[in-house]
């Protein structure tokens, strides 16, 4: 008796609710001594209060098949059938996490497609940390998100094969369900916003007339443009060349023999210039006498 569902219970998806988790697995949660000890006597109310004492979520572990105390209130869950309202007030507690990871599982076995989808979206948004047991008995750590992102792409979690859910977009299509929009894209709009008005600042600030020189009056333009005084150029000259040190001593030199020396060269040159040497004077007396005698 402690084991038959309720009998005002409804059906799910053509069959009876507990027999969505498999027999095998039901089977152990049936001996196991969480169920006989916890589980035993339960109301919607009374889950609750079981649901917050949960530490870690998960299926199955070990090697003789014991069910996870997550599991137990599952299946206790799909016994009682408890009201949708309840179910909804679970996804929407904040306070604890795995009372809401708890009525987002029991949501995706019982619920339709536009509640599955309406209800367990929304916890995308929830990053906090939770830890699950594995087959082999560790603990793991996992998000809410991911969680939920199991439950609405995978064919099994917590050991439990998942009804067949429909796609989203033929939802849409039908118009049963609203285009989803994300809050990623909803702070990449934002940050998309706040650039375009940073750039219309920037373009405001290119635009922004450069001012004019200032005019040349009538009198101004009559004058003539003087080149820069010879100070300016000295202060825009060059460096100076490295002198070489022979040219240091050339330089050193006194100016007076500069002076000798360009005297010895006019003097020289006046030498060359043209006349009567010495030599052709001679030669023309030597040819007078003969041409007398």
């Amino acid at each position: 008796m402690a084991n038959r569902t309720v009998k005002d219970a409804h059906s799910i998806h053509g069959t009876n609710p507990q027999y969505l988790i498999e027999k095998i697995i039901r089977t152990r949660i049936y001996e196991s001594k969480y169920w006989k000890e916890e589980c035993f006597g339960l109301t919607a109310e009374l889950v609750v209060d079981k649901a917050m004492e949960l530490r870690f979520i998960g299926g199955v572990y070990g090697g003789n098949i014991k069910p996870s105390p997550f599991l137990c209130l599952t299946l206790k869950m799909l016994q009682i059938q408890p009201e949708k309202d309840i179910i909804v007030e679970f996804i929407k507690n904040e306070d604890f996490k795995y009372v809401r990871l708890l009525g987002a599982l029991y949501m995706r076995l019982t619920g339709s497609a536009t509640d599955c989808y309406k209800y367990l979206e929304p916890l995308y948004n929830d990053y906090r940390k939770v830890k699950r047991q594995s087959r082999d008995g560790e603990f793991e750590l996992i998000h809410v998100d991911e969680f939920m992102d199991e439950l609405l792409h995978e064919e099994r979690v917590c050991d439990i094969i998942l009804p067949r859910l429909q796609k989203r977009y033929v939802l849409e299509e039908a118009e049963l369900l609203d285009t989803r929009v994300s809050a990623l894209e909803e702070d990449m709009d934002d940050v998309d916003t706040s650039e375009d008005e940073d750039e219309d600042d920037n373009d405001k600030n290119d635009r922004a007339p450069t001012p004019e020189p200032p005019r040349r009056g009538y009198r101004d333009l009559d004058r003539p443009r003087r080149s820069p005084s010879p100070r300016y150029r000295r202060s825009r000259s060059k460096t100076p060349r490295r002198v070489s040190p022979r040219r240091e001593r050339h330089r050193s030199k006194s100016p007076r023999r500069h002076r000798s020396r360009s005297r010895d060269r006019r003097h020289r040159s006046r030498s060359k210039s043209p006349g009567l040497s010495f030599v052709s004077i001679s030669a023309l007396q030597r040819v007078g006498q003969d041409f007398f005698f």
